[in-house]
């Protein structure tokens, strides 16, 4: 006899945290399930999850439950003995979570953290996953909720403003119990190359590379893409598709005056960095990446207020421009211009956004949309709270963004009306 549906489990690996992996059910794991489990709780779930050793957190979402696991555990264990535990728990128990009055009496705060986790995973993290980034609820304290940012949206110099104008926004909204947002990430330790803090390396990270992992051919360094990829949070295949498409930069230094023979590499993802430096006998080790000042993000928003002008000069007889035509018309033609595009548009949201304003974006689509934008456009108006009202469809939003941008230029003269 075949399994219940809802035992069948399927691994989802984390695109930014290779530590990180969701197991995704085919159903909800229980009604009013709490968004996070601890060592020591009465769940059944919890104390078959902990007891394997390696996992280290435990959060349910619905029905995935993402499971992060110490540095030194090996997913190739952990994987069957995860999924099998769960299986087990499904199969003794129709409360895996423990009942609703336990959940209370453990946590009385529990039935707001699972609301706020709940609209964070429908709302805001698909949009912020295309950063590389991740929002969670880490607790709820009578009506302060607690929140903390991973992947790239730790460090970020724009994080703030993200929370400021879209998640805080969107959740007292939904949630008018809320009093207090808090912000309890240690962005200080963030590693996404965007990071606007004070220049220098952190001293936490210099360690030896294993033999093999970076050599030298025909003078050019070469890096083991199998031992690379996790450490920018990729798959071996995607790391070098973004070498390829420009995604992904790699960087040689030479050394002078007391570094004169080393050489450093620094490799750069849209979420992560990675560095190692290379002494004249060949020994490696991997060296703390140097931050990105304020350049790179001067340079986004340079680009995206060139992009607000071309799409401001616009008129009605141009029609809709696509990306690679806003690429084209912006006399960018290297590889990976779509996607400097596209943030750029995304800085011009979140302006947008912070002023009130129509989003000048929604005048960009995507061929294979209908006309419409991509979904970034869209996943991103939801988390700015911008996004569709509720029973109005994608088509008459983007609309709706067209008109108000029709009558603000009508108003102020503009071309386009």
């Amino acid at each position: 006899m075949s399994e219940p549906t809802h035992r069948r489990i399927r691994v989802q690996p984390s695109a930014q945290d290779a530590d990180t992996m969701g197991f995704v059910l085919d159903a909800p794991l229980q009604e009013g399930a709490r968004a996070r489990l601890e060592p020591g709780d009465d769940a059944p779930l919890a104390q078959a999850l902990f007891a394997i050793e390696g996992v280290a957190r435990a959060e349910v979402a619905n029905a995935t439950i993402w499971i992060v696991k110490t540095a030194e555990a090996e997913w190739s264990t952990l994987k069957p003995a995860i999924a099998a535990a769960i299986r087990a728990v499904l199969a003794d128990s129709d409360t895996p979570l423990g009942t609703q009055d336990t959940q209370e009496a453990a946590d009385p705060n529990a039935a707001l953290l699972q609301k706020v986790t709940e609209l964070l995973e429908r709302e805001v993290n698909p949009a912020v996953a295309a950063h590389g980034g991740r929002i969670a609820a880490e607790k709820v304290a009578g009506d302060t909720v607690y929140l903390r940012m991973s992947g790239g949206c730790q460090g970020c110099a724009a994080s703030a403003a993200t929370l400021r104008q879209g998640v805080e926004r969107m959740l007292r909204a939904a949630l008018p119990q809320i009093a207090e947002i808090r912000d309890v990430t240690d962005h200080a330790a963030g590693t996404n190359p965007y990071y606007s803090g004070r220049d220098g390396a952190s001293p936490m990270l210099n360690r030896p590379l294993p033999p093999g992992a970076v050599g030298w051919q025909d003078g050019q360094i070469m890096i083991d893409p199998d031992y690379l990829a996790p450490r920018l949070g990729l798959t071996p295949q995607t790391l070098r598709a973004g070498l390829r498409n420009g995604d992904i930069v790699s960087v040689t230094e030479s050394g002078e005056g007391a570094d004169s023979g080393k050489t450093r590499v620094i490799l750069r993802s849209p979420t992560r960095a990675w560095a190692a430096e290379i002494d004249a006998d060949g020994a490696a080790r991997e060296v703390p990446p140097p931050r990105v000042t304020e350049t790179a993000s001067q340079a986004e928003r340079d680009l995206a207020a060139r992009v607000r002008a071309h799409l401001e000069g616009l008129s009605e007889e141009d029609g809709p421009l696509t990306y690679g035509g806003l690429a084209r018309a912006l006399g960018l033609w290297a590889p990976g211009s779509i996607r400097k595009v596209t943030r750029a548009l995304e800085v011009t949201m979140r302006e947008d956004a912070e002023a009130e304003k129509p989003f000048i974006a929604a005048r960009v689509v995507s061929k294979g949309q209908a006309g419409l934008p991509g979904e970034g456009f869209f996943a991103l108006a939801r988390a700015l709270a911008r996004g569709p009202r509720p029973g109005e469809s994608a088509q008459a939003f983007h609309a709706r963004e067209l008109r108000r941008l029709s009558e603000t230029a009508y108003e102020s003269g503009a071309q386009y009306s």
